[in-house]
């Protein structure tokens, strides 16, 4: 049995100068930090006494006797990735909703590339990871993703993460005195607005044609800087926040589906409460909103957004990691020898006949036993 733990991200600065089709030409550069929210992943071989090959459980439960009858994209391509052909059970939970712009695809991929390793008796570098979920999503599943989620997730940690136009993506954590960076994460809010939203189909809406974008995006990419600036320089922390809103406001320029109406409504009433800044995480759309606040002004922000869930949260450092590990009986003489003929399929046993359910009721001298 093995169990991973990969954190969700929240990015800060820099989002949409991760795409390839940006980066590749222009370069591209993130500032972000996973957080103590997790994916769990666990993934077992599962036993060869089972009617079925795979069980998937997830959202919905899936159990096939094939790969190609997974209906979970990430689990089939990740199975057919390494040739998985023994059977097995992988079991998702997490700690935040999915489709919220916390990078939660990202991290399960991440996360089960991690277990599948693991299970077949590997221990990949956070490199090889990150590599591998941005192959899985991009290449494999062709989504309409970046490369910093997968990064972000088998990495962890406060980064700035450089994307190069060669292709090469470089980590570089950002080092701050211990009470500077308690001071940033005492200033950071998190709320969910409830609205669910698929990040591919948002970031289609300008990632599709990044070049006409190239003003927002090098805008982007350059608060980057700024913002590692103003922390390590020891500019007053109210100035980050500034820079958030800033950032929010060329993010929203990018196309019309990355804010709405009520994402609109949902800010205004938190700077009216006194937040300097903010941004929806993500492609945009809905999901988490990401505030930066006084500590003085929470509880009045928290009021102003009483309709929300607020979701309070550290920042982390690990990155995905295996956490929990035990060897299995090994059945693989009973594998090879169900691989090689058909299984007779499971079933319900008939009801009794009622002309046979007299033959199995007590009798006398059983009532007198008793």
């Amino acid at each position: 049995m093995i169990i991973t733990r990969t954190p969700y991200r929240i990015s800060f600065f820099g989002g949409g100068t991760d795409y390839p089709a940006w980066y590749r030409q222009h370069g591209g550069a993130v500032l972000s930090t996973t957080i103590d929210k997790y994916c769990y992943i666990s993934c077992r071989y599962l036993p060869p006494f089972f009617e079925t090959r795979y069980r998937i459980v997830y959202s919905r439960i899936e159990n096939v006797l094939k790969i190609d009858d997974i209906v979970h994209p990430a689990v089939r391509e990740g199975l057919r990735y390494f040739n998985q052909v023994r059977g097995v059970e992988i079991h998702h939970d997490g700690d935040l909703p999915a489709r919220s712009g916390m990078g939660s695809s990202s991290a399960f991929t991440v996360g089960l590339v991690h277990a599948l390793y693991a299970l077949n008796g590997g221990m990949p570098g956070k490199k090889q990871l990150a590599l591998d979920g941005v192959h899985l999503e991009q290449n494999v599943l062709q989504e309409n993703v970046g490369s910093q989620d997968q990064v972000a997730a088998a990495y962890g940690g406060f980064n700035r993460i450089v994307f190069y136009e060669s292709g090469e993506i470089s980590v570089r954590p950002v080092t701050l005195a211990p009470e500077r960076f308690s001071e940033l994460n005492s200033h950071l809010m998190l709320f969910y607005t409830g609205i669910k939203r698929t990040a591919s189909d948002v970031a289609s809406s300008y990632s599709n044609n990044l070049d006409a974008k190239k003003r927002q995006l090098r805008i982007l990419k350059d608060l980057v800087e700024e913002s590692i600036t103003i922390l390590t320089n020891r500019s007053p922390i109210s100035d980050f926040g500034a820079l958030l809103n800033e950032g929010w406001v060329v993010k929203r320029s990018l196309s019309s589906t990355v804010a709405n109406p009520e994402i609109e409504d949902i800010y205004l009433r938190a700077q009216e409460a006194g937040a300097l800044g903010g941004k929806l995480l993500g492609a945009g759309g809905g999901g988490f909103m990401l505030l930066f606040v006084p500590p003085a002004k929470q509880a009045d922000v928290a009021l102003a957004l009483g309709g929300l869930i607020q979701v309070p949260f550290r920042i982390e450092s690990g990155g995905s990691q295996v956490i929990f590990f035990e060897p299995e009986m090994n059945h693989d003489s009973v594998e090879a020898q169900r691989g090689g003929r058909a299984v007779q399929p499971f079933r319900e046993l008939n009801p009794v006949a009622p002309q046979f359910e007299d033959a199995f009721a007590p009798t006398a001298s059983h009532a007198a036993l008793k």
